[in-house]
């Protein structure tokens, strides 16, 4: 098949920031699964419509190798973070904590989907790599005709290039986090979420683990599969292309660490079923920044139920609030002394529609 020239910008994030042999944390919306994907789930277990698929990438220089996501405990804490608002989803036909089914075993059901970590791996003697670098050769056909939603929002559909790529990658290696990891198994019991964390364990490739194209040098570190708002804090240690190592953490460095912001992501508040996207904003907020009090000012909505959401970047819920009219100016207010400083989203869900804002607490 013809590799696709056309890539999709809203399916990819690439967050640059200054360091050394680390050039980006990339996340890739791989899938969106619609009510087609859910005729298998006596398969393959429960997959919520609208679920999201992200892949998350380390894209470095040439030469450098990815030898660990880690976290560190006190004096030097950091947190090592995955989270979700609601659960992960896990295949159950095929699913495990690492992507160690083969490229045939993929095709079937929802197995593609599975949440997972990983070094480099998508599948058995397959790497990952992002579908618009995938060269269209080879890709699955799934046996169960699921997984043939082309939402726009994913980029290229899966039925084009499924970003898998033939090569020997490495396997994971463990170290102190082995019951963290079993929310990642083939299980949706209810333990498949909603945080994967730890401040003394990792997951690491023991030889350090480079891209299929040495030129690009991306390496895929995990898939996850949610219905939620998806989040992460990740710390990183690099290999040098001289036998050293780069160490860089989310935030609060100390000694020789360095400082990559784009190692914390949040998604957007996701999509529901039940609701349209709103794609020119229904309200504001201010002042932003703000210290005390947020105001959120809408258009004329009469007096329709209205749900207010306010989701730290960790997209974990601080503030709900459901009203069924405004003041005469159409105005809410939330009081955010107690949040911390930093940033957060605020959606709102009125007359079927969903907006959302970002605003920052100083």
């Amino acid at each position: 098949m013809k590799k696709s020239l056309l890539i999709i910008a809203s399916a990819i994030l690439s967050i640059s920031a200054f360091g050394q042999g680390l050039e980006n944390i990339i996340v890739e919306k791989y899938y969106i699964s619609d009510a087609n994907d859910a005729t298998v789930n006596d398969v393959g277990g429960v997959l919520p419509i609208g679920s999201v698929t992200y892949r998350v990438y380390v894209d470095m220089l040439p030469d450098y190798k990815m030898q660990a996501v880690y976290g560190v405990p006190a004096p030097n804490f950091h947190e090592l973070r995955i989270a979700t608002t609601t659960l992960f989803f896990n295949n159950e036909d095929r699913g495990a904590i690492s992507p160690t089914y083969t490229k045939i075993q993929a095709k079937n059901n929802t197995v593609m989907l599975d949440s997972w970590i990983s070094v480099g791996a998508a599948c058995a003697g397959n790497f990952g790599v992002l579908k618009s670098d995938d060269d269209g050769l080879l890709t699955n056909t799934n046996n169960d005709g699921v997984l043939q939603n082309n939402n726009s929002a994913a980029g290229i559909p899966l039925t084009q290039q499924d970003g898998m790529v033939t090569g020997t990658p490495q396997t994971v290696t463990s170290l102190g986090i082995d019951a963290q990891l079993a929310m990642f198994d083939n299980i949706n019991d209810g333990t498949n979420g909603p945080v994967f964390s730890t401040s003394d364990g990792s997951w690491a490739a023991l030889s350090g683990a480079t891209g299929a194209n040495p030129s690009t040098n991306m390496v895929l570190i995990g898939q996850f599969t949610t219905d939620g708002v998806f989040s992460f804090e990740l710390n990183i240690q690099l290999g040098t292309p001289s036998g050293g190592i780069e160490r860089y953490v989310s935030s609060n460095p100390t000694g020789v660490e360095i400082e990559f912001p784009a190692l914390m992501y949040t998604s957007d508040v996701p999509n529901s079923i039940k609701y349209q996207t709103e794609s020119t904003q229904i309200f504001s907020v201010y002042p932003n920044p703000a210290n005390e009090l947020i105001s959120i000012e809408t258009a004329e909505m009469g007096n329709s139920l209205k749900r207010y959401s306010i989701y730290n970047m960790r997209g974990q819920v601080v503030s709900v609030r459901t009203s069924t009219g405004f003041n005469s100016q159409n105005i809410e207010q939330f009081d955010i002394r107690e949040l911390p400083k930093g940033v957060y989203i605020v959606e709102l869900i009125a007359d079927g529609k969903r907006s959302t804002q970002k605003f920052t607490k100083n």
